[in-house]
C-alpha cells in the first residue's frame, strides 16, 4: 500500500513557485524544506531544479513516509529528517537555501519563530530564505478569500491564522535576515524572500 499522501494545491502552485525559486535560489548546493508535508512539492522541485540537492523534513511520521515514497528513485533527495521548526536544535548544521510552504499560517506563532531562529543559525551570508502562503500587509485590503480562510483556521486552532509581513520581518531581522523581496502570487498568496545578512 502506498504511504502516499495527496495535497490538491500543490499542483495549483508548483509552478509558480518554481518561478520565483529560479530567480532566487542558488546555482548549486543543498536546498532544506521545512513542512514538507506531502512531499509532492519536494518531489516536483528536485525534478525541476536537478543540479540542487534537497533536504525534506517534517515532524510528522506520516509525512516522512509519504515524503519518501513521492521521492524515491530522485537521486538529489536526501531522506526526509524528523524536523520541529520549532525546537531549538534542528538535526542538520547548515544549508545553502531554506524553503517553506504553506507552513506559517497552519502552525503556532512559535514554530514561525523557530523557522526564522534556524535559519539565522543555519544559512551563510547572501542565502535566501523562502516563504509561502496567505500573509497580512499593512496598509493592502486583505482579500475576502484570505479572511475567511483566517477564520476557519482559528476555528480548527485558535493558535493558527494569517501572519502580518511586518511582523514576520521584524521577527526575521532579529537573527539577521532580510527582507528582499515580496513576490505576488495566484489565489491571493504571498512569496517572501528573504537573505542572510
Amino acid at each position: 500500500m502506498s504511504a502516499r499522501r495527496h495535497a490538491p494545491a500543490t499542483v495549483r502552485n508548483r509552478e509558480s513557485i518554481a518561478a520565483v525559486l529560479e530567480v532566487e535560489l542558488p546555482a548549486s548546493g543543498l536546498v532544506l524544506e521545512i513542512a514538507s508535508g506531502s512531499g509532492e512539492h519536494c518531489a516536483f522541485l528536485a525534478e525541476r531544479f536537478a543540479a540542487l540537492q534537497w533536504q525534506p523534513s517534517d515532524p510528522e511520521d506520516a509525512a516522512r513516509a509519504s515524503i519518501a515514497d513521492w521521492c524515491a528513485g530522485l537521486p538529489n533527495v536526501l531522506p526526509p529528517l524528523a524536523l520541529d521548526a520549532a525546537a531549538e536544535t534542528w538535526p542538520i548544521v547548515a544549508a545553502d537555501a531554506i524553503l517553506c510552504v504553506n507552513m506559517v499560517h497552519i502552525s503556532p506563532w512559535e514554530a514561525t519563530l523557530g523557522l526564522i531562529a534556524g535559519a539565522g543559525r543555519l544559512l551563510a551570508p547572501g542565502a535566501p530564505l523562502i516563504l509561502y502562503g496567505p500573509y497580512r500587509q499593512r496598509d493592502v485590503p486583505t482579500a475576502e478569500s484570505n479572511e475567511a480562510f483566517d477564520v476557519s483556521l482559528q476555528a480548527r486552532d485558535s493558535r493558527w491564522g494569517l501572519r502580518h509581513v511586518e511582523e514576520v520581518s521584524a521577527a526575521a531581522a532579529a537573527h539577521g535576515l532580510a527582507l528582499q523581496c515580496i513576490v505576488p502570487m495566484p489565489a491571493n498568496n504571498l512569496s517572501l524572500v528573504f537573505r542572510r545578512a
